[in-house]
């Protein structure tokens, strides 16, 4: 129940469809032919939605969500000697039967340049690898390590829905495994919010972030829509507030792991 209404109110509060909400009650308001109060209510609200949508689909406003959302610096190779274990994070897009891998399962282009990192610091470190994520994210994720990459998973955890669980279930297993200290595979925007929810489980994180945002040069195009750009605002605004979610709920109590 949680989960869902979690991508409930994602779906709702996030670019495209919170700025657009705004600009429909503001059209809304108009239509009614309301008082002057009303009216200016209703420009303000319209301006606002429109103008909101506008900006976030610029390059310069993405780059600047994405600074203050990306807190994880790249990976040092030299200090993952002390790792046991390598954890990969479920994440954007796959399909569980791609017709030009046979109707195999294949990973899409974000999560695959998880599994490529991943992948990366298997064969620099060789230590094992676990992937985390829901069933067909965590099959398409085997899959690929081994068809693409040639790397074996030796831990698989297929119920997590979200990073919380992520952590909890993951740990569980690495556990089991006298695992204590990993690095931690997701996006660059992602990587701090996880880490922290793989540290409250009880594990030492070393993050290995993926992705890691390279602002364009300033330009006038910088100021124009560009669909990249609002998915990457959407992306850096979802980890935002996650984060803040996240502190909220450990204050109250009300998402806690366990020992």
């Amino acid at each position: 129940m949680f989960v869902t209404l979690k991508a409930v109110l994602k779906t709702l509060v996030l670019p495209p469809c919170g700025p657009l909400l705004v600009a429909f009650v503001g059209a809304w308001l108009l239509a009614r032919r309301p008082s002057l109060r009303a009216r200016r209510a209703g420009i303000a609200l319209l301006v606002l939605g429109l103008g909101s949508l506008w900006l976030l689909a610029t390059p310069a406003v993405a780059s600047l969500l994405t600074r203050a959302a990306e807190r994880e610096p790249v990976l040092d190779l030299t200090r993952t000697t002390a790792a046991q274990a390598i954890v990969i994070l479920g994440g954007g897009s796959h399909r569980s039967a791609a017709p030009e891998y046979g109707y195999a399962p294949a990973a899409g282009p974000d999560l695959l340049e998880r599994l490529a990192y991943g992948a990366y610091l298997a064969r620099r470190t060789h230590l094992p690898v676990l992937v985390s994520g829901t069933n067909p994210e965590s099959e398409a994720m085997l899959t690929a390590l081994a068809r693409d990459f040639g790397v074996q998973t030796r831990w698989v955890e297929n119920h997590s829905r979200d990073t919380f669980e992520n952590a909890q279930f993951s740990a569980r297993v690495l556990r089991d495994a006298g695992v204590t200290r990993i690095l931690l595979v997701t996006d660059a925007l992602h990587e701090y919010r996880a880490a922290r929810e793989f540290e409250a489980s009880g594990l030492s994180v070393l993050p290995a972030p993926t992705g890691l945002w390279t602002p364009p040069e300033p330009n006038a195009v910088g100021y124009l829509p560009q669909v990249s750009a609002l998915k990457r605002s959407t992306e850096a605004l979802y980890e935002v507030l996650g984060e803040g979610a996240r502190r909220a709920f450990v204050a109250l109590h009300l998402r806690r792991h366990g020992s």
